[in-house]
């Protein structure tokens, strides 16, 4: 079985090739008569592959790999996955995929586990789900934020209720369930980035946490603690980020516990949060030893 490399074909037959498959996932799934006569297969294998990186990944997996055995080997194959990630100019997981013994193409393409926020909900706009509260949620409120940050629009953002002092919401992540698997994450140690915006009247209090958890949840491997105990003049004007790269954090990671919050005497004192994030970076990796 020959080998496809899309960089190797002219942009004509790479747009024929989508237009095909556009075409072919019409007639599969909403038949019409008269409509795609073609028998597939008596296509080459490296014809297919073309065709199948330009399906989209869901109707790949659900659709076409239930198609024929043929077309199961082929859509498990790397090939139609590393001519995607390769047309998309993904070049990190194209090195990824080199360095790593055990890559999953599939995993990789379909969860997506890098440079996307994997926190859920991180500004409001599903109120308060998917986050965990201290006292059950009724020391925080979803409001509407005028003022935007530097990575986004104004939106909704979080406000922790005057009635409760230094209030605390979070998130667990659980990185395995996400997409990464447990070799890039011992050996290859990618970089976890954990950011968070938030600005804050005179008199509050700000802080957020994140913990690097092991499988049993509890063992704590690496830990970080950011934001002013006490709001200066000049945090109130506008938002400020805390960022933070964990790093060289060693085997057995599996789990980030995100956790912000805060508080203050008067709710117009009261710190707004927004645009908070936990990010995994695929680049500057560590090699297999």
């Amino acid at each position: 079985m020959g080998q496809c490399d899309s960089q190797t074909l002219p942009p004509s037959r790479c747009w024929a090739a989508q237009t095909f498959a556009s075409t072919f996932l019409r007639s599969l799934f909403f038949p019409r008569c008269g409509e795609f006569l073609v028998d597939l297969e008596t296509f080459p294998d490296e014809i297919l592959f073309l065709i199948f990186s330009f399906v989209p990944e869901q109707d790949l997996i659900l659709g076409c790999r239930l198609v024929s055995r043929r077309w199961k080997r082929l859509v498990d194959s790397p090939f139609p996955w590393r001519i995607r990630c390769e047309r998309e100019h993904r070049k990190e997981i194209v090195f990824l995929a080199e360095l790593c013994p055990d890559f999953s193409w599939q995993r990789v393409c379909i969860k997506t586990p890098f440079s996307r926020n994997l926190l859920r909900n991180p500004c409001g706009k599903e109120k308060l789900n998917h986050w965990s509260f201290r006292h059950g949620g009724d020391e925080w409120c979803v409001n509407e934020e005028r003022l935007g940050t530097e990575d986004g629009e104004a939106q909704t953002c979080f406000v922790p209720s005057s009635s409760y002092w230094n209030s605390k919401k979070s998130q667990l992540i659980d990185l395995v369930g996400e997409g990464l698997w447990e070799h890039v994450l011992d050996v290859h140690q990618p970089a976890i980035c954990i950011a968070d915006w938030f600005i804050g009247g005179r008199d509050c209090d700000y802080e957020v946490t994140a913990e690097l958890l092991a499988a049993d949840m509890k063992t704590i491997m690496k830990k970080f603690s950011g934001g002013p105990n006490n709001f200066s003049h000049s945090l109130y004007n506008h938002y400020h980020q805390v960022y933070y790269e964990f790093q060289n954090y060693g085997p057995g990671v599996r789990y980030v516990n995100f956790t912000h919050g805060g508080g203050g005497w008067k709710h117009w004192e009261t710190p707004r949060i927004l645009n908070s994030s936990v990010k995994v970076k695929c680049e500057n990796l560590k090699p297999c030893r």
